[in-house]
């Protein structure tokens, strides 16, 4: 396994270059299985997860192109060999899951691996198999794999209203609901950019939806989708991660390709914090004076709130801030582990159920640090940036699922940070 190791205490200095969501790009290559026609993503980050969602369409019978140095996939699923996704693919990364509604649209029935639990909490899939019911799905569940099978009849538009938001629920219901006879509506859907993205593909292979972005959802069946290309939006996880970079660092960074509408929350919590954002030709420029940060109180919440996805770098970042804060976690129950690798470093955090209580140190100290998770692991580095000392982060194989080539995006920013094979 890697390690990172990092020399701290450095400004950074420069621009940074978003890359394409890893999010949206995992819930639109499934988007392929819908017609027989090549879909082709531009705008690709190129990470492990990726490599795994290209495996597992692959297994199905899709041809996957990698082009332009990974950078583009062309995916054609003129012909889907078999419907099984097996439990040693699904078991490495739970956007898998998102090939059941598609296969069940397509082909009428599907055979996947529960993805089980993960590192930061159980994620249950219950609402997606309730949205595929409501679909005319007949499901059942056999030795770990969900069964599912639309009969002769195929599936059908009805009324699918979630009890609580899902991304992942609303993402395979809206592509079971592009094939199926009638008119489907979404209730309490997500309302992710994620979201907003595939609908914009969905909607450029000739499918008619509308009210993404809001609550409620209408998809209008159609079996007759085209092939398509569509550029995957921004990252607003990974552009979120270097602006609170620049703010730990008491840096100045650009992101290029960075949307500040991707990252209202954020902004404004880092405005509070005495962070500048300002709109730049390129993005989004973020400059910190070399005062500590105020302290700021922020709750998780789905989108539009702030995301769970950059609660353990914020945390990371209040750590120095001149005052107490608290952060509550209302997204996941185990997003806290990261909580005693920061101690480890001199970060004074107390835990109260799903509540975070960070009192702001001067500085922090640099030590030798494991990763438990993918946001875990990047926040673990924002900390060794700022650090006195070296730091060395170990077990970084979560950082390849969602951050491409981070070290050399900081580095080309003046951080002196190094990957150390082992």
């Amino acid at each position: 396994m890697d390690s990172i190791e990092i020399q701290g205490g450095i400004p950074l200095k420069g621009r940074i270059q978003i890359s394409g969501a890893k999010n949206a790009c995992l819930t639109l290559m499934p988007v392929a299985l819908l017609c027989n026609e090549p879909l082709t993503l531009t705008n690709v980050p190129r990470l492990s997860d990726i490599l795994s969602m290209s495996h597992l369409l692959e297994s199905l019978g899709a041809e996957v192109q990698m082009l332009n140095e990974g950078r583009v996939l062309t995916i054609s699923a003129h012909k889907i060999a078999n419907v099984l996704a097996h439990y040693d693919i699904v078991r490495k990364m739970r956007a898998s899951f998102l090939v059941l509604g598609p296969l069940l649209a397509r082909m009428g029935k599907a055979e996947v691996s529960l993805p089980g639990g993960c590192a930061i909490g159980a994620r249950a899939v219950n609402l997606h198999i309730s949205a595929m019911r409501d679909l005319g799905a007949e499901i059942e569940l056999e030795n770990g794999y969900v069964i599912a099978r639309t009969g002769s009849r195929g599936l059908f538009g009805n009324r699918v209203s979630f009890p609580e938001t899902s991304v992942g629920a609303t993402e395979n219901t809206i592509m079971a609901a592009t094939c199926a006879r009638g008119e489907t509506t979404i209730e309490n859907a997500a309302r992710e950019p994620e979201i907003v993205d595939l609908v914009q593909c969905l909607r450029a292979m000739g499918c008619e939806i509308s009210g993404e972005g809001t609550r409620t959802i209408r998809i209008q069946g159609s079996p007759g989708l085209t092939g398509a290309t569509h550029g995957v939006v921004p990252d607003r996880i990974e552009m979120g991660t270097f602006m609170l970079a620049a703010a730990i660092t008491r840096g100045t960074v650009e992101l290029v390709g960075g949307e500040a509408c991707l990252v209202s929350n954020l902004i404004n919590v880092l405005e509070k914090a005495g962070i500048a954002i300002d709109k730049s030709a390129a993005g989004i420029r973020v400059s910190s004076s070399d005062q500590r940060l105020q302290p700021v109180d922020v709750q998780t919440a789905p989108y539009p709130g702030f995301p769970t996805d950059l609660q353990a770098q914020l945390m990371a970042v209040l750590a120095t801030a001149n005052g107490t804060s608290e952060i509550v976690e209302n997204i996941f129950e185990n997003r806290f582990m990261h909580v005693s690798e920061l101690r480890r470093m001199g970060a004074r955090i107390s835990l109260h159920g799903r509540k975070a209580t960070v009192e702001g140190v001067e500085e922090l100290k640099g030590a030798p640090v494991m990763a438990t998770d993918l946001r875990a692991s990047v926040a673990l580095v924002l900390a060794g940036l700022a650090a006195a000392g070296k730091t060395v982060v170990s077990r970084v194989y979560h950082l390849d699922r969602g951050y491409e080539s981070i070290e050399h995006k900081l580095r080309g920013c003046g951080a002196n940070i190094t990957r150390v094979p082992t």
